[in-house]
């Protein structure tokens, strides 16, 4: 008696949180994203970045809230109905940092195989290369597969880490 051999072809899918920064689309894995808030009043943080809009109470914690259109070089975000905050669990010099980016609109959860994932351009973007992990072709355009790792550096990771320790910040003085 002869044993056939089944072999089965795992195909790696990943699941895709799309959003829309301006008319343009970005995803990032959903193993990054926590939760969406709507928008919610925002403290600002004197001396602070440009992209960093202030913090907002989540829990009981402190959160740094980035404008993602700021960080990639585009006017602040102006809120409307569809802004939402996209909270994230990142890790930057292997540390876990939680954190908000300010989004136009979040659009809808794909699952992408790793063969339909194409490789960022070299040229041609206004966007840093090594913060885009692919591009994944949809209709007649492309959503941005964003290495949310890359994005921030150590120095905002200080700067996330200072807000969250700060005294004059303590969670309960920030609105709800």
């Amino acid at each position: 008696m002869e044993e056939k051999i089944i072999k089965q072809t795992a195909e790696n899918v990943s699941t895709f949180l799309t959003f829309k920064l301006g008319k343009e689309l970005f995803a990032v894995n959903v193993s990054k994203v926590l939760t969406i808030l709507e928008m919610k009043p925002i403290t600002k943080v004197p001396n602070s970045p440009d992209y960093l809009r202030g913090v907002i109470n989540l829990r009981g914690q402190v959160l740094p809230v980035i404008d993602m259109r700021i960080k990639f070089g585009m006017e602040a975000t102006e809120f409307t109905q569809n802004t939402c905050i996209n909270v994230l669990n990142i890790t930057i010099d292997n540390e876990k940092v939680q954190l908000g980016i300010l989004v136009d609109t979040v659009d809808q959860v794909l699952e992408i195989r790793d063969e339909e994932i194409e490789e960022s351009p070299t040229i041609g973007t206004k966007y840093k290369t090594e913060f885009i992990q692919g591009m994944y072709r949809l209709d007649d355009g492309f959503i941005m597969l964003l290495n949310i790792d890359l994005i921030f550096n150590t120095s905002e990771l200080l700067i996330a880490k200072e807000i969250e320790n700060s005294d004059g910040l303590k969670s309960e003085n920030i609105a709800e």
